[in-house]
């Protein structure tokens, strides 16, 4: 006698049933960039439906998230000015705190996460103060002003923190800095597997944070290297962060079930801009199923192991998902 498989896959029903991962709005983190001005709403060329808007179609936009039930947004600020050192980023009055205190006043449920990092602050594009000997990120010099820049996210009403720099030591300086500030139950959630990735190509494009000379392959991570993903996330989880996260996602499935089993945090994956202009340019094609494939993707990244999704495809899914109610 054999296994009859189909028992549970001929109804409807019964496959609903006996469904091993599902998608719920509440797992997506929709990523915003705001510019400075006003009434502005700037599509970006690479990422079909994604665009840098100023702080009021901002607010328009977290209107729209909220009625469709996502919770969470990460932050992105792109200033008028950059400089060495990114002096935006460590103002009460830059781009990310103004944008903090208005969404938090308009929206105060709405979970807000900011991106830590200096990249788009910067005029040359790299994620903190260079080390011009080494023609790198000085790791060190960098973890002083993430910890000022921190402090002035949680002062303006950040939910949650997330420090995407890959400095070595980041999350034990923000938990101290955070702690010492009185914000010591602030979450931070670690982009503690960060890969050096061409897929992150088209966020260059909406971020303005091509580096202007180099790479970042001195500080982000090789996508050849299976046990260091681990060994950086559990490093992560000892110095005191709350979420572990892994970027890219779609190519690095086997990295996410590898920490999931690893640890008992829970686990983001952050569906990165070319996965979403593969998708995006498919479609266009009239070579895939957009909403089919889409949503199949999502799902894999639960099965996988993700808690949390952030994604360019969240308020699509999102209205699939409402559909489907």
């Amino acid at each position: 006698m054999f296994k009859r498989f189909r028992r549970l896959r001929l109804a409807p029903a019964m496959r609903d049933m006996v469904r091993e991962s599902r998608l719920n709005v509440s797992d997506f983190i929709y990523p915003l960039f705001v510019v400075p001005g006003s009434g502005i709403k700037k599509e970006i060329s690479s990422m079909p439906g994604v665009f840098q808007m100023s702080l009021d179609e901002i607010l328009k936009e977290c209107a729209e998230v909220v009625n469709l039930g996502i919770k969470s947004i990460i932050l992105f600020g792109i200033p008028s000015v950059k400089d060495s050192i990114g002096s935006d980023a460590l103002s009460n009055d830059g781009i990310i705190a103004t944008a903090l205190r208005a969404i938090k006043d308009k929206f105060p449920h709405l979970v807000v996460v900011t991106d830590l990092c200096f990249c788009e602050y910067t005029d040359h594009g790299h994620c903190g103060i260079l080390d011009h000997v080494h023609e790198t990120v000085d790791n060190d010099a960098t973890l002083e002003i993430s910890a000022k820049q921190a402090v002035i996210h949680a002062k303006n009403g950040a939910d949650m923190i997330a420090p995407s720099g890959m400095m070595d030591g980041i999350i034990t300086t923000l938990r101290g800095a955070l702690d010492d500030s009185g914000f010591e139950n602030l979450p931070i959630m670690a982009y503690s597997t960060k890969f050096a990735s061409a897929y992150y190509g088209p966020f260059r494009d909406v971020a303005e944070s091509t580096p202007s000379f180099g790479d970042r392959r001195s500080y982000q991570m090789d996508p050849a290297n299976r046990l260091e993903a681990i060994n950086e996330s559990l490093e992560d989880e000892a110095q005191g962060a709350d979420i572990l996260m892994v970027k890219p996602a779609l190519a690095y499935l086997d990295v996410i079930r590898e920490i999931k089993n690893a640890t008992l945090l829970p686990v983001c994956a952050y569906n990165v801009s070319g996965e979403y202009a593969l998708l995006k340019a498919g479609a266009k094609a009239g070579i895939i199923d957009y909403e089919r494939v889409m949503m199949e993707t999502m799902i894999g990244f639960k099965r996988a192991g993700a808690s949390l999704i952030i994604s360019y495809h969240a308020k699509e899914a999102a209205e699939i998902l409402r559909r489907a109610l």
